[in-house]
């Protein structure tokens, strides 16, 4: 099991990207923008480089939902291989089985 800190600070994390994604997709919109003047172009990324930093989407850390545990991590399922076995052998996700042979 994670840390609850490494926990409650990703999903603080995952908040602040929700919440600024509108503005952060707008400002980089701009900046990307090549008819735009310059100046435009800049202000822009100097308000985009005001947002705090734990805003930014590539900050999140891909944490089992079940666990916290960072590594093993299946994208599909959001959790750990090891939380996937021990659910899947506890019979609690559907349409998994243990295989043996």
């Amino acid at each position: 099991m994670a840390k609850k800190g490494k926990i409650e600070n990703n999903a603080k994390r995952r908040r602040l990207v929700d919440q600024y994604a509108a503005k952060r997709a707008e400002l980089r919109g701009v900046t990307r923008n090549q008819d735009a003047p310059m100046e435009e172009r800049f202000a822009a990324q100097l308000k985009l480089a005001e947002l705090p930093r734990n805003s930014a989407p590539n900050r999140v850390k891909n944490r089992c939902d079940v666990t916290g545990r960072p590594k093993a991590y299946y994208r599909k399922l959001r959790m750990s291989r090891i939380a996937l076995r021990d659910l899947g052998s506890d019979g609690k996700i559907p349409g998994l089985v243990k295989s043996s042979w």
